[in-house]
């Protein structure tokens, strides 16, 4: 029986308060039968993609919480951005990957259109291949006006009545909800501010007024750039590397050369080869000719290979501020929880060891879980820290902005606290089940238990430096002092376990 898998790509109308999206990416990763893969915000458009896939039933829950989430969290009256809206959880489109039909995201998008109208009392407006209106399918009908026209029409004008819900927009808005193929968010920044003449590519490159099939487009001023913003809604009709020349000759038009591009969420490994394919123009080529898609045609070919832990380095040794020591500590944290698991592993079973087998089963689930913890944590670490950097580029040109800003940099400087303050925790944690295994798990593995406490103990470490350098540098240091505090019990809860592992290490290991 084949396996369904389905992936949805919530919009989010939020991007500046990144505490805000982490308790929508918990409510995400509370079903266990989905798996986020992706997260990407822009501070200028202030909204957050998400994409996430798993189980047709997973994947409709998981969507189902992130808008309750969201709904709860996020205000529409105080929201601005560049990007058009009209709900705190703005569009939720399902793909089907393998194994599922469109038919069956159709079917998805009614079911938690009805519930989210029912439950949430939220408006639901159904788009795309879920659309019950042809004028529906295209989610710039939908948006039209956004959230303040909306406010108003939806009471007044029946063609403006939802699918689901009520005809009165709450202050989270309205929410879209549709099944759609994939879809390649993909933006291109010119060499200019002048906004308009973004705004004139667009519309040369957008089908609706008579660009190229498949490309819906915007003009926007984003971190000081016109940029070009599009959804590609077929990137076999029209690939990729068509839509870049085409707006790179359009932009010459006026005397400008594209800056560089940005590529929103995940893209399809076939558009990027097509891309490649065309710039290089191997008219010969055969997608056989991959290595990589050679190396993992044959399971047992892709089983035993190593794990791809290389690429992590490459980007912690670039010369780009992010990941950094965060994410390191958080990396460490997650090879001190993997040889936790590989010495109660190697415990179980043992009939040496059968007294302590149900703990050593315990240590493993937990050890698995921090593990998993550990490793998300690497890449939140990193998005932590370009939040930051988000909030220092907003204006500060008037009083209010100045506020504004002020106000961002404190949310996103405590997030980036609260993060490694998370790891450290952790770590703690990991420690103790790595002092367990020390002292009672199978003696053939002890130094890979000492091993495991000793990369727990440089991830406390790690981690409180980069807690400590971000409430330093608080405007409002004070909104840090529990952090603080949390920390020195946690360092002084770390040092005891040291003393004991160390009294374990000379008792069993004899050094």
């Amino acid at each position: 029986m084949t396996t369904q898998l389905i992936e949805c790509i919530p919009n989010f109308s939020e991007a500046r308060r990144p505490e805000i999206i982490d308790q929508i990416v918990a409510a995400i990763k509370a079903v266990s039968e989905v798996k986020l893969l992706d997260r990407s915000s822009d501070l200028d458009h202030n909204r957050t993609v998400l994409t996430f896939a798993g189980s047709p039933a997973g994947v409709e829950e998981a969507a189902f919480r992130a808008i309750k989430t969201a709904a709860e969290l996020i205000d529409l009256d105080a929201h601005t951005g560049e990007h058009p809206r009209i709900g705190a959880t703005d569009v939720v489109p399902f793909v089907p990957l393998s194994g599922a039909t469109m038919d069956e995201c159709v079917a998805i998008a009614k079911r938690l259109g009805e519930r989210v109208g029912g439950e949430l009392s939220l408006p639901v407006y159904l788009y795309e291949a879920a659309a019950t209106r042809p004028e529906r399918a295209n989610l710039e009908n939908i948006r039209k006006g956004q959230y303040e026209g909306l406010k108003t029409e939806i009471e007044s004008d029946p063609n403006r009545k939802p699918d689901y819900g009520p005809s009165k927009l709450p202050k989270a808005g309205a929410t879209v909800i549709g099944a759609r193929a994939p879809l390649i968010a993909f933006n291109v920044y010119l060499a200019t501010d002048d906004v308009s003449i973004a705004k004139k590519i667009a519309k040369a490159v957008r089908h609706s007024s008579g660009g190229l099939r498949y490309v819906k487009g915007l003009g926007l001023l984003v971190d000081g750039r016109a940029q070009v913003s599009m959804n590609l809604t077929n990137f076999h009709e029209t690939p990729i590397a068509r839509v870049v020349e085409f707006i790179r000759r359009e932009a010459g038009r006026y005397g400008v050369n594209i800056h560089h591009c940005e590529l929103v969420g995940l893209i399809p490994q076939e558009a990027l080869v097509d891309a490649a394919v065309w710039y290089t123009q191997l008219d010969s080529f055969s997608p056989e000719q991959i290595l990589e898609s050679r190396l993992f045609s044959s399971p047992s070919a892709a089983a035993s290979l190593p794990p791809q832990s290389a690429s992590f380095l490459d980007e912690l040794a670039s010369a780009l501020p992010a990941p950094g020591g965060g994410s390191a500590a958080a990396y460490a944290g997650a090879m001190g929880a993997a040889l936790v698991a590989m010495v109660s592993g190697l415990t179980i079973g043992r009939k040496k060891y059968a007294e302590v087998e149900a703990e050593m089963q315990a240590v493993r689930v937990m050890a698995e879980k921090l593990r998993a913890e550990m490793t998300q944590a690497v890449d939140d670490d990193a998005a932590s820290f370009e939040a930051v950097i988000g909030a220092f580029k907003l204006p500060k040109d008037t009083e209010e902005q100045q506020k504004a800003r002020t106000a961002a940099i404190q949310h996103a400087t405590m997030n980036a606290a609260h993060i490694p303050l998370h790891s450290a925790e952790r770590s703690v944690k990991i420690m103790e089940l790595a002092l367990k295994c020390a002292e009672h798990g199978n003696l053939n593995a002890i130094s890979d238990a000492l091993s495991g406490f000793a990369m727990s103990r440089a991830s406390l470490t790690a981690a409180a430096y980069n807690v400590r350098i971000n409430i330093h540098s608080l405007p409002d240091k004070s909104a840090g002092d529990g952090y603080l505090s949390e920390l020195v019990e946690l360092e002084t809860k770390a040092d005891a376990l040291e003393t004991k592992i160390r009294k374990v290490m000379k008792e069993r290991g004899g050094i």
